[in-house]
């Protein structure tokens, strides 16, 4: 793996690379930021944000999501990946946002993770963006970016990684750099084509000399 110091210099190039990287789900408010997050799981922000362009007009507060029959809600969103299940995750959470939290997102770790549908990233993206707190989550294109970069290894968890993040980034930087390595894994190192040949990271990056090499000799 890279030292602290290295991968510090890894973000300040790749800051300069997406400058202005953010959440890019639709939402205006941590009820919704929640719902979208949890849509997202094994799905893409585009089609999310297509989905709940409708969906957040006709649901507004959790009571709404509990007025219906499963089978519509399934219905507004049986674009998306795991429909099913997640129609069932959404209302089960409003569920317990009704019966324990006055209708509201809880704003700690804890509370959010006890909510059906919400794991560690859907709980750390929430804290970030919607609550302003220092967080690293973890979705596959920051865990792709981490190992190719060699900050965080191969073998490591997606829990390994995050820890590994937060320990090699200055927390004040933690929210930002996340939006960045995703942006990053998104548009310029992606998962089948990264773009090796344009990146700013390639004399430091083992996993793109690698792949320039196999091109070279194909």
């Amino acid at each position: 793996m890279i030292s602290g110091k290295k991968t510090v210099e890894m973000i300040d190039k790749i800051d300069q690379m997406f400058p202005d990287a953010k959440a890019e789900l639709a939402h205006e408010n941590s009820f919704e930021l929640t719902i979208a997050v949890l849509l997202s799981a094994q799905c893409t922000d585009n089609l999310v944000n297509r989905v709940t362009k409708d969906l957040f007009k006709k649901y507004k507060t959790p009571e709404d999501y509990l007025k219906v029959e499963i089978n519509e809600l399934e219905n507004d969103i049986r674009s998306i990946g795991l429909y099913r299940n997640k129609a069932k995750n959404i209302q089960k959470l409003c569920r317990d946002l009704i019966d324990r939290y006055d209708g509201r997102i809880p704003g700690n770790y804890d509370d959010l993770i006890s909510l059906a549908g919400v794991g560690r990233k859907t709980a750390n993206v929430v804290l970030s963006v919607a609550f302003g707190m220092p967080r690293i989550a973890v979705d596959t294109h920051v865990e792709r970016v981490s190992k190719r970069l060699g900050i965080a290894r191969y073998k490591d968890s997606v829990l390994e990684v995050e820890q590994t993040l937060m320990k090699k980034i200055p927390k004040e930087r933690w929210s930002k750099t996340h939006h960045q390595l995703i942006f990053f894994g998104r548009y310029h190192c992606l998962a089948r084509n990264p773009k090796c040949e344009i990146c700013p990271l390639l004399d430091d990056c083992r996993e793109g000399q690698k792949r320039m090499k196999k091109k070279a000799k194909a």
